[in-house]
């Protein structure tokens, strides 16, 4: 029986790990922190859960490819799903933009706002629309189908790929521009800094949205974790958590063994490391095996910058009824750095559908403040001084609970500061390149990248996670992970097992 080795137990090591084991291998997985999951996560502060990563799951409708995946790999299977009235709502000059799941409500709110911008908002829900018959696909790698599946699979992406060249081509400030109502064009804007980020990051995620392929699993993102992790030791799966691989030991193009910080090592026939790209190649590696594809994005973070945020979780002490699950509300200028410049909104997700997430009566709340790579370089100099770090982040606590009492006055005294989480703290525990929660962000002078996990000078060791495919998260990480054991079986010449 060949053995794999997997670093990292995060969603890609977990479904690496699962195919492993049903397609007959021996595996273990070696994970840094003391429990599984990755930066799919959430933690326990005074009697709340914050959870740190979904805010919606593409996948989750029944009978696509997506949510077969999801099933097989324990994750959503039997789970019931949660699906809010709106992905967002904002506050713009002095208006409410919603962004209903119904797509055909949302076409009439923005059209009874903004009469003056009908064919914009016409055009644009059209677009929107198309993508509902769109389903990721989560089959067969591309290098690894024959030619008659790779023209059935462009075939089926046709009218996709249309609209991807539309949207590639226009920034989000382009298709802000597009509308005349002065609210209409702030919230659009309003998704990213000035910038050449492309309009497709607004587009696919309102696509899989409004078509119901996208929800929120009840229970979030920890619960979602620890179904895989039982998912896998059902199968005979091994795991060793407090043990971060620190040294790779090479012979020629062969992994011979890994080393850990507590001093164990690991041999196997196979190593998979479905951890952080920039880890692999920067750390583990040692800078000796460099992939150009990779060297190029992280070297460049104007033509691909990272998504990475500081996370802020709240406890209020009363439940909310009367609120959109996520609301985005303007600020006075709130001297938090977005892009280098202070903070105009704030993005507040409140998880009243989840009563066990707070003691009864309350209600837990997150807020994602995007950081961008003047912040990100602010933050790197300002962790190495542990105590202007604290301090960094209990400021930046106060001040997003002052502006919640500013907006919401009914709130005053009812709120508690619980955490705040940097792209440092993701860093830290999960070994995330600049904390960074997604692949990089789509951008007009930037290319997108489809890579084989394939790592050039070694026969036996691959990368496998969200960094190999556009736009990166946890489906991306589920499906790699599939990916690269399909990828060994193909290399042993062994079948793919059936479900």
């Amino acid at each position: 029986m060949n053995k794999v080795v997997i670093i990292g137990g995060g969603i890609a090591g977990l479904s690496a790990g699962i195919f492993a084991q049903k397609n007959g291998f021996d595996s273990v997985i070696l994970e840094k922190h003391h429990t599984l999951g990755g930066e799919c996560t959430g933690w326990n502060r005074q009697g709340y859960h914050i959870d740190g990563c979904i805010h919606w799951l593409v996948g989750t409708k029944e009978g696509t490819p997506m949510r077969q995946l999801w099933d097989e790999v324990g994750a959503l299977d039997g789970v019931d799903i949660y699906d809010p009235e709106s992905f967002m709502a904002v506050e713009m000059e002095g208006e409410t933009v919603h962004f209903y799941r119904d797509l055909d409500r949302m076409k009439a709110s923005w059209l009874e706002l903004a009469p003056e911008d009908k064919e914009a908002i016409e055009e644009l829900c059209l677009d929107i629309r198309q993508l509902h018959d769109f389903t990721m696909p989560a089959g067969k790698p591309m290098d690894l189908m024959s030619l008659m599946e790779k023209i059935k699979f462009f075939l089926s992406m046709k009218d996709v790929g249309k609209l991807m060249q539309k949207y590639d081509k226009i920034s989000i400030g382009d298709l802000a521009e597009k509308f005349k109502n002065p609210a209409l064009r702030g919230v659009i804007a309003s998704f990213m800094p000035e910038g050449d980020y492309s309009a497709s990051s607004i587009l696919f995620p309102l696509g899989t949205f409004t078509g119901g392929q996208s929800s929120i699993p009840v229970g979030g993102s920890k619960a979602l974790s620890l179904r895989m992790e039982e998912k896998y030791r059902s199968l005979g799966g091994k795991v060793e958590t407090s043990c971060e691989v620190m040294d790779v030991e090479i012979e020629g193009k062969t992994v011979k063994r890994l080393i850990c910080q507590d001093g164990k090592s690991f041999q196997a026939d196979y190593y998979i490391a479905a951890c952080d790209a920039h880890v692999v190649y920067e750390k583990l590696l040692g800078g000796n095996y460099p992939d150009r594809e990779f060297q190029k994005r992280f070297n460049d973070p104007g033509k691909y910058p990272l998504a990475s945020n500081i996370y802020v979780g709240v406890g209020y002490a009363d439940t909310i009824n009367n609120l959109p699950r996520t609301l985005k509300f303007p600020v006075d200028k709130l001297p938090i750095h977005q892009n280098g410049k202070p903070t105009e909104h704030l993005q507040m997700t409140h998880y009243a559908y989840e009563p066990d997430f707070a003691p009864r009566g309350h209600t837990v709340i997150t807020f994602a403040i995007n950081q961008f790579q003047p912040d990100l370089e602010e933050l790197q100099e300002l962790v190495k001084d542990p105590e202007a770090y604290r301090q960094e982040k209990d400021r930046i606590g106060k001040l997003v609970i002052q502006a919640m009492e500013a907006r919401f006055p009914y709130m005053a005294g009812k709120l508690t500061l619980l955490d705040v989480a940097t792209p440092q703290t993701y860093q830290r525990y999960c070994n995330a390149y600049q904390g960074a929660f997604m692949g990089f962000w789509p951008t007009l002078s930037g290319k997108s990248m489809t890579h084989t996990g394939r790592i050039k000078g070694l026969d036996n060791m691959m990368l496998s996670g969200q960094w190999l495919q556009p736009p990166g998260g946890l489906p991306i990480a589920v499906i790699t992970g599939k990916d690269s054991i399909m990828r060994l079986c193909k290399k042993l010449g062994r079948p793919w097992y059936q479900n």
